[in-house]
């Protein structure tokens, strides 16, 4: 993991940090500005999946309840991921939550949260647990943040309870599972994630390496970052922070590293 860190320092401007952990260990591996508050941008969607996930497990909604008035964002790719469902104006809450997470969809996200109660109510639950992670209607928001550790530890959570009980946090995982991205040298069938991006900010939450062995778990963040439509250098940074995460998924022993 030092090798991880080191390339995360490597990024000069602006504030980065990146918190992982091992679904061996059941503990944090490596860990540097996990402090910090970025914005979460369309990572925020996440967020949502968990609280609509809560209200199901206790039964105040199910996930076969249908959404009226569906409509898809034109700005987004579910036309290419979900073209069977293109036109449709109703969508069951599964379905929704899946499609809102995979294609970063703000026009289903907004449908998901009417549903559930509206804004107010969404945070409500996600604060119960992660009093550090607040979510917007607009995910460009200055107030649509997360601090990383907290969103790592929602991440643990929908992780363990796809475990436990798939059924119920499955629309989550699958829309992880489904969400496009091109990471050299690592396989997309070993990468289910979420990422959120402004012009100066960045945020990457994602389950590394197979489910069923072990993998990774991992939040990389970063803000007040050189405009990335004109610099590409953080960017490029965390596709090798990825790759090396990647080869530590195969590694046996790993120990906790303080910075």
């Amino acid at each position: 993991m030092e090798e991880v860190i080191k390339k995360i320092k490597e990024i000069k401007t602006g504030q980065v940090g990146i918190v992982v952990y091992s679904a061996e260990n059941q503990n944090i591996v490596a860990l540097y500005n996990d402090d910090i508050l970025v914005p979460l941008a369309s990572a925020a969607k996440i967020a949502i999946g968990f609280a609509v996930a809560k209200m199901v497990e206790e039964k105040q909604i199910r996930w076969s309840d249908e959404i009226e008035n569906i409509a898809f964002s034109h700005k987004e790719d579910s036309k290419e991921i979900y073209p069977h469902l293109q036109k449709r104006t109703v969508l069951t809450l599964r379905t929704a939550v899946e499609v809102m997470i995979a294609c970063h969809d703000n026009f289903i996200a907004q449908s998901v949260v009417g549903f559930c109660g509206g804004w107010e109510e969404v945070n409500k639950r996600i604060q119960s647990s992660f009093s550090k992670i607040h979510v917007t209607k607009d995910p460009r928001d200055a107030k649509n943040v997360g601090k990383l550790k907290q969103v790592l530890k929602l991440l643990i959570q929908i992780f363990q309870g796809y475990e436990s009980n798939p059924v119920l946090w499955e629309p989550i995982i699958n829309g992880m599972v489904r969400q496009q991205g091109n990471y050299e040298g690592i396989p997309s069938y070993h990468l289910a994630h979420m990422t959120g991006g402004l012009p100066t900010a960045f945020i990457n939450v994602g389950i590394l390496g197979t489910f069923h062995e072990n993998p990774l778990l991992y939040v990389i963040g970063g803000m007040e970052l050189p405009d990335r439509n004109e610099n590409q250098e953080a960017d490029s940074k965390i596709m090798e922070v990825l790759r090396c995460l990647y080869k530590e998924c195969f590694r046996k022993e790993m120990k906790y590293i303080h910075i």
